[in-house]
């Protein structure tokens, strides 16, 4: 495990799954509901920017615009037209709302498929980042766009939960939705937020994942599963916790399949995923409710 270039490589697909898992971790600190639409959101933006920059010889600026304007509006759809009713018909039961998402998921596959082709779809770097050499390690544009993207987002994020009052917000809700609509905040509007900003950071990790991996209309559910363990491992105690789940969940998926194989990395995803399900489920970091 000394070689420098598996380690950058962990953190390069750490910092992909730390932001889906970012993503799924909005919503269940504002909505206090896990959304595994996440990963369909980064699939769909993702295949918009690729399809118009290849397709339609639009630039891949405006693309990745329209890719997380479509992030935003589908994540909002989600809430508006799938999770509210179903939760306000079932009395506030989460399991129902679960099942509907997860239909929702492969709606947005196959509607994706539909439009945008089968095949999978490459897409350009935002950035125009020349690859070099650090020493003997081997550097990619697109290695660079990702992890500056991580960190801005991530920065963006934290600055916006702490500093705002639609992010204080956003988490009292998510804290006692009763006892904020109590007191007069606006529920289904801070929800909205919640919803909105997720949207936007996957669609954001999907189209700077994208341009290094590629992407197809089926990419949504394994984005989702490895967004969902991250964020597993690193825990919703934090808004920072689920890079450190997301960089952990990497190097398990690197430097298991450099040294076992893709079947040795399947494997140790499976056993580290039960792993904290069974003696872990809360993760690194801890949520406190506040009540």
């Amino acid at each position: 495990m000394t070689d420098p270039q598996l380690w950058l490589a962990a953190a390069e697909i750490g910092c992909f799954f730390a932001l889906v898992a970012l993503s799924i971790y909005l919503v269940v600190v504002g909505a206090d509901f896990f959304n595994f639409a996440a990963g369909p959101y980064a699939m769909a933006a993702a295949m918009l920017a690729g399809f118009a920059a290849t397709s339609w010889g639009v630039p891949v600026v405006l693309g990745a615009g329209l890719g997380v304007v479509v992030g935003i509006a589908v994540a909002i759809l989600t809430e508006v037209t799938v999770v509210r009713p179903v939760q306000r018909r079932s009395g506030g039961a989460e399991l129902p709302a679960l099942v509907a998402v997860t239909a929702t998921l492969f709606a947005i596959q196959q509607l994706a498929g539909a439009v945008f082709g089968r095949t999978p779809l490459s897409v350009p770097t935002i950035l125009p980042i020349a690859d070099f050499h650090l020493g003997a390690v081997s550097v990619q544009g697109s290695t660079v766009t990702i992890m500056l993207a991580t960190a801005a987002v991530f920065t963006a994020t934290i600055l916006w939960l702490r500093m705002t009052t639609t992010g204080q917000l956003l988490r009292a809700v998510g804290d006692n939705h009763d006892a904020a609509q109590t007191i007069g905040v606006g529920v289904h509007r801070v929800r909205l937020w919640a919803f909105g900003v997720s949207g936007a950071i996957a669609a954001a990790a999907g189209i700077v994942f994208a341009a290094k991996s590629g992407v197809q209309f089926t990419s949504g559910l394994s984005w989702t599963l490895t967004g969902f363990l991250a964020l597993v491992i690193g825990g919703t105690g934090k808004p920072w916790a689920p890079l450190i789940g997301g960089v952990l969940l990497g190097c398990v998926q690197v430097f298991g399949g450099f040294y076992f194989g893709a079947t040795g990395s399947s494997i140790a995803i499976f056993l580290i995923a039960l792993v904290f399900f069974a003696f872990r489920p809360e993760g690194l970091f801890q949520r406190k409710v506040r009540v």
